[in-house]
């Protein structure tokens, strides 16, 4: 599998003229290599030379962690004295185009270009980024258990198996991660609770609000499975509660969102280029009324990272590939009333769109 990777991302190399790929923290690294390295101020790099040997440079006592792959790559351990920006310069040799990666630090950045005078500098992302976003079928099925294991807990949530009325949006934030881990998560990426007028902010931070009976709760959650290949997949879902029969206001807005996701959804696919999925949502909530109250894209990718390509939103002319794997997720919001949003990942497949979440998604109304 690495060593396959290894190969389609010396072909990009070749295709865009790039002579070395530099890969420190981040989402390429264990993709391509099986490992991830730690946000340190010591340096990890893998350098990867288009007609030459990958090197993992880490630091001696970060070692250990590597799982060796010696058909992919070397590992050069280094000493607390040594200089890693010279090792790795050395290694990149006369390379004139370097492809660095995205998340590298710039600390790091700014070194290698001054050991680096003359090469042109590029994001390494323009090389990973379409590989990244074509899953294999492996890649695939670990994107479906990660769903499937947010899906019990949203489960567990539309179940009434969570409480929530009396409890603070940060207590029930803390109690759906530790449900993501019992699942199979090995690391919890973000779980937002968002209860009555607080769920008008798509991104809000669970806090210190209690949550009351006769309130919309908005829960978007998801996490990290780590496959045996060394890299994580995750999972991300967004379900909504009603503590009590919502509103009408609320519950019409609901089935308008409802029917807009549906549709998204169905229209995902293969050769469908992203931005008109996006359309197909943005057409159905405008057409209701709510139009300026959805004013985020409707998806983004997913994989290693909870966002990688493909975008859909508008102006992502890009057609979606069997193999792309993205969220669906419009939304309605009314600043300092409610908030509603649902969310699905999905796969592009030949023959059809493969939705992973299958939680129930109505808006279901809980007791407690």
């Amino acid at each position: 599998m690495h060593a396959e990777r290894l190969d389609r991302v010396r072909a990009a190399m070749g295709e865009q003229g790039v002579d070395v790929l530099l890969l420190s923290v981040g989402p390429d690294l264990p993709w391509l290599i099986g490992y991830e390295a730690m946000p340190l101020e010591r340096l990890t790099m893998l350098v990867v030379p288009r007609d030459g040997d990958a090197t993992l440079v880490v630091p001696r006592l970060e070692a250990p962690r590597v799982v060796e792959r010696p058909d992919v790559f070397a590992i050069e351990p280094f000493e607390e004295s040594t200089d890693p920006i010279a090792l790795v310069a050395g290694l990149a040799g006369a390379a004139a185009t370097v492809a660095v990666g995205d998340r590298t630090w710039a600390r790091f950045v700014v070194d290698l270009q001054g050991a680096l005078p003359a090469a042109a500098w590029r994001k390494a992302s323009t090389v990973t980024g379409p590989l990244r976003a074509v899953k294999d079928a492996a890649e695939v099925a670990a994107l479906r258990r990660a769903a499937e294991a947010a899906d019990r807990v949203a489960a567990q949530l539309q179940g009434g198996q969570i409480p929530l009325v009396g409890r603070t949006e940060a207590d029930v934030s803390a109690d759906i991660g530790r449900r993501l881990v019992d699942e199979g998560h090995q690391r919890v990426n973000f779980a937002i609770v968002a209860s009555g007028p607080n769920a008008a902010s798509p991104h809000h931070d669970a806090d210190e609000r209690v949550i009351r009976a006769g309130e919309v709760v908005l829960c978007d959650f998801g996490g990290t499975m780590v496959t045996e290949g060394g890299a994580g997949y995750c999972s991300d879902i967004t379900r909504c509660v009603s503590i009590g029969e919502p509103p009408a206001e609320v519950a019409e807005a609901y089935a308008v969102l409802h029917e807009a996701q549906q549709a998204a959804v169905a229209a995902a696919t293969v050769g469908t280029p992203c931005e008109e999925v996006d359309a197909v949502a943005r057409r159905i909530i405008t057409a209701a009324g709510f139009g300026e109250r959805f004013f985020h894209r409707t998806g983004h990718g997913i994989g290693v990272e909870e966002h990688e390509d493909p975008y859909v939103v508008a102006g992502n002319a890009t057609p979606l590939e069997p193999g792309h794997a993205f969220s669906v997720e419009p939304g309605i919001y009314t600043t300092g009333s409610w908030g509603l949003r649902l969310e699905d990942i999905v796969v592009a497949a030949a023959d059809g769109p493969d939705p992973l979440n299958r939680a129930d998604h109505q808006l279901v109304v809980v007791d407690a």
